[in-house]
Formats: C-alpha cells, structure tokens, sequence
C-alpha cells in the first residue's frame, strides 16, 4: 500500500512505509527547476528529521561524511542554528531571515543527528555537484542565497499532487513540509528507539516528544510480547514431598 494515516495522530503526519517517501523524493529531484537542490533537503529532513528551518541554515561543514568505500556508511548533521522565516519588519536586521539559537537550548548548545547510509550519497553528490566549500550554504536558492520557503511551499505540494492517490492528496496527510520531519519522528519511535535518544537527536525534550507522538506508535506489541515471553516466568519450584 505504502501509508497508512493514523487517525488519532497529530494531523498532517504521514505515517510511511518505503514506497511513497521515495516517490515523493523522486519527483522533488526530477524536477526541471532546482529539483537536484530541493530533493538534498527534502532527504534530510525525512532521514534526520531537522526543522526545515534548522535545515536551510546549515553549512557544508555541518556535514561529515564518511571516506568512500568506508564499511560505516553513515554521516553526521551538526545542528547548531535556526533560521526562523519571518517578515523583514519582525527582525534585528531587517532581512527576512534572522539566525537564532536552536529552540529549547542554550545558546552555544549543538546537537549531532547520524544520518542514514541511504541520506549520505546524497548530500555527497549535492556538495560535488554545486561546488560547495565548507562555509557556504548547504541548501541555497536559486541566486546562491538562503533557500527561501516560498520555494519550498511549492514544490511539495506539487509532489503530493502526483504522488499521493487524491483523496490522501486533500486530506491533511504530510501537507506541509514541516511533515517530514513528523514522519521521521513517529519512524523512530515505531522502530523502538529509546525516547530519550530520539529527543536528543530532534530537539525535543522527552516530555514534549511523548506529548505529541505517544498515540502515533503502534506496531510494536507482538515484538514487546516475545520480549515479555523471553523473560520468563517465575521458576517451578519442586513438589514439597
């Protein structure tokens, strides 16, 4: 099928097997315009989960990716800046983007998020492709700036459009792109990460995170079940003769 929506989710997340994120990701990159660009950052936001404002304000030297042909394939995100989109009148400087510190944390606090092997020949082909140094941009508009939201708010619901069947289309089900980063949150829980380490990867604290995701688990009774099995029972103690 590849989804199911949890009604008694939070609305807008989209509950995914490996099917439609792939599609979903597909379309994004081949899109004729910036689609290379656009599919780098839908990819991390569905495997590392960052806010999409946490994601357009990191640096290619946020990023480690392992040496090729190494056996752990896995890379690793450094979250360190939010840039919030707001109207120039609402920030210091008057751009539309001001940086600010990550939400819930102190203000030289970072946070390391490992990314996926499948996440990390992406980021490496995007860097080689737009010939990134290390202090610029990852994800940039189209001018080399800031990628801008607007941008972003037009091309997922473009791949929805085509993706998703129509009546998950007009329903809530991953309509913004802040949705990706539900879905990998509600993907880890389901996969039963400890709470606190998925917190920590996310930005959240423990109880915001059980807060808001406790009701999008589900899946995992049969696995706590032959848990519970494995653990045995009390001992049979001998017939007292």
């Amino acid at each position: 099928m590849g989804y199911f929506f949890l009604p008694w989710a939070l609305p807008g997340i989209l509950v995914t097997c490996q099917t439609r994120p792939t599609a979903l990701l597909d379309w994004v990159r081949r899109r004729p315009r910036g689609g290379k660009r656009l599919h780098a950052f839908f990819a991390t936001l569905y495997y590392c989960g960052p806010r999409p404002e946490e994601a357009v304000a990191m640096r290619v030297k946020d990023v480690t990716l392992p040496a090729l042909g190494a056996d752990d394939q896995w890379c690793e995100l450094l979250i360190h800046t939010a840039t919030p989109e707001v109207g120039k009148q609402w920030t210091d400087s008057g751009r539309i983007h001001d940086e600010r510190d990550l939400k819930g944390r102190a203000e030289v606090e970072t946070r390391a998020v490992p990314g996926h092997p499948a996440l990390t020949r992406i980021p490496r082909q995007h860097i080689e492709d737009e010939q990134l140094q290390p202090g610029d941009l990852l994800f940039q508009g189209e001018t080399g700036g800031i990628l801008a939201g607007s941008v972003l708010r037009r091309a997922w619901p473009g791949a929805r459009k085509v993706v998703l069947p129509p009546h998950v289309f007009e329903s809530p089900t991953g309509r913004r792109v802040y949705d990706n980063r539900h879905t990998r949150l509600t993907k880890l829980l389901n996969d039963g990460m400890p709470p606190a380490q998925v917190a920590d990867w996310v930005g959240n604290s423990v109880p915001v995170l059980l807060a808001t995701f406790a009701r999008c688990v589900e899946g995992q009774l049969p696995d706590l079940k032959r848990r519970l099995e494995a653990a045995g029972d009390l001992p049979e103690l001998p017939d007292a003769g």
